[in-house]
C-alpha cells in the first residue's frame, strides 16, 4: 500500500511540474530601446616601429657608422694594444671593460681578447623607447679621478664623455701640500685627455701669480649648447660633427662668427706659451729633445714649482684644444706658470 501511494506522489509532481512549463510562454519581443551614449575614443597608438626606425634604418645606421669610422674612437690601436685587457687601466681603454664599468661600477678584472669601442660601447637598452631616449650608459655627473671629490658636471649626455676625458691625477702639491720636491716620472701629468677638468676649470695646477683664476664650471663652455656633445657631435657636415666627433665650425658658429678654431687668436697664444714653457723646462733640465726629435720628460726628483710646471705644461699640451675648452682658466695657468719658471733660481 505504501508503495502505490508513494508512486502515485511521484506521478503527481511530474504532472504538476510538466502543466508549470506548458503554461510559461515567451510573449512578443517590445520595441527596441534608444540607443546609448559612445564611450570616450581612446588613444591613438603608436606604430612600435616608428621610434625604432628614426635611428634603425639602414640609411641612419649606414652614415652613423661611416662617420664613427673617422673618428679615433673606432681604432682599436689607442685602446687595445696596450690597455685594453688591464683591469687597473678601466674603464676607458676597450669596450668589454667600459661596458663592465658602466653596468656593475667595476670590473671583474683583466680580460684576454678586448676589443676596440663599437655602438652598443656607449648605448645599452632603452628606457622610453623615445625618439629621443638615446639610452647611454652613462649619463649622470662624475667623481673626478684625480680627488675622488670634485663633481664633474659636463651637461646632461655630455657626462658620458667625462667619464674618461678627464684627469687621472691632481696637482703634485695636492697631495701633500707641504712637499719642497716632487718625483717626477714618465707617467707624471693628468694622463693624456683632461678634457673634462679643463672645461669646468679644476685639478691643475694653480700656481701663484699675476692673473686670477676663474671660478670653477664658469667657463662659456659648460652648457648643453657648448657642451663636449654641442661642440663635437652637431649635424655632420663637411667631415666633421656627428659621430665623427671632429669639432665642426658650423657647430662654433651657432654662438661665434670665426673662420677657423683661432678664434681672436686664442690658439697661436696658447701654442706660444705652451712651447716657452717647454723651453725653459729644457733649459732647466726637467725635459729634453729638440723640435726634430721630440721632447720628453727627464724623470727624477725636482723642486716642486717644476714638477707643477711640468704638469700643466703636459696636460694642456695633450687637451689638444689650444685653449678652446676653457680659454680665461688655461690663460691663466699659462701665464701663471711662465712667470714661476722666469723667476725660478736653482740653488748653488
Amino acid at each position: 500500500m505504501r508503495y502505490v501511494s508513494f508512486l502515485k506522489l511521484i506521478c503527481f509532481g511530474v504532472l504538476c511540474a510538466f502543466l508549470a512549463t506548458s503554461c510559461v510562454k515567451e510573449g512578443p519581443m517590445g520595441p527596441q530601446g534608444a540607443d546609448g551614449s559612445d564611450g570616450s575614443d581612446g588613444m591613438d597608438g603608436v606604430d612600435g616601429n616608428v621610434s625604432c626606425l628614426a635611428c634603425h634604418n639602414s640609411d641612419n645606421i649606414e652614415s652613423i657608422q661611416g662617420q664613427f669610422a673617422m673618428s679615433v674612437h673606432s681604432a682599436g690601436a689607442i685602446a687595445v694594444d696596450y690597455a685594453g685587457s688591464r683591469a687597473s687601466c678601466s674603464p676607458c681603454h676597450s669596450h668589454e671593460q667600459f661596458v663592465q664599468y658602466a653596468e656593475l661600477g667595476q670590473v671583474a678584472g683583466d680580460i684576454t681578447n678586448p676589443t676596440a669601442w663599437k655602438c652598443n660601447t656607449c648605448h645599452g637598452l632603452h628606457e622610453t623607447f623615445e625618439t629621443t631616449d638615446y639610452a647611454l650608459r652613462l649619463d649622470e655627473p662624475v667623481i673626478g679621478l684625480f680627488d675622488k671629490v670634485t663633481v664633474l658636471d659636463m651637461k646632461g649626455n655630455s657626462n658620458l664623455c667625462a667619464n674618461c676625458h678627464q684627469s687621472r691625477a691632481g696637482d703634485p702639491l695636492a697631495s701633500n701640500p707641504s712637499a719642497t720636491t716632487f718625483n717626477v716620472t714618465a707617467r707624471t701629468g693628468p694622463h693624456h685627455g683632461p678634457q673634462a677638468n679643463l672645461v669646468a676649470g679644476v685639478g691643475f695646477a694653480e700656481i701663484e701669480g699675476s692673473v686670477s683664476y676663474p671660478e670653477p664650471n664658469s667657463s662659456y663652455h659648460l652648457n648643453e649648447t657648448a657642451s663636449c656633445t654641442g661642440c663635437h657631435m652637431g649635424e655632420f657636415g663637411n667631415r666633421s660633427g656627428g659621430h665623427s666627433w671632429i669639432p665642426s665650425l658650423n657647430n662654433c658658429n651657432t654662438c661665434h662668427e670665426t673662420e677657423n678654431y683661432n678664434y681672436g687668436g686664442r690658439q697661436t697664444d696658447v701654442a706660444l706659451k705652451l712651447d716657452q714653457i717647454r723651453d725653459k723646462l729644457v733649459e732647466l733640465g726637467v725635459m729634453t729633445g729638440d723640435a726634430e726629435a721630440g721632447f720628453s720628460v727627464v724623470p727624477g726628483s725636482y723642486p716642486i714649482v717644476l714638477a707643477r710646471a711640468y704638469f700643466n705644461w703636459i696636460g694642456i699640451e695633450e687637451d689638444r684644444s689650444l685653449g678652446v675648452h676653457n680659454p680665461r682658466y688655461i690663460s691663466a695657468l699659462l701665464i701663471n706658470t711662465l712667470e714661476a719658471l722666469n723667476a725660478y733660481q736653482p740653488e748653488a
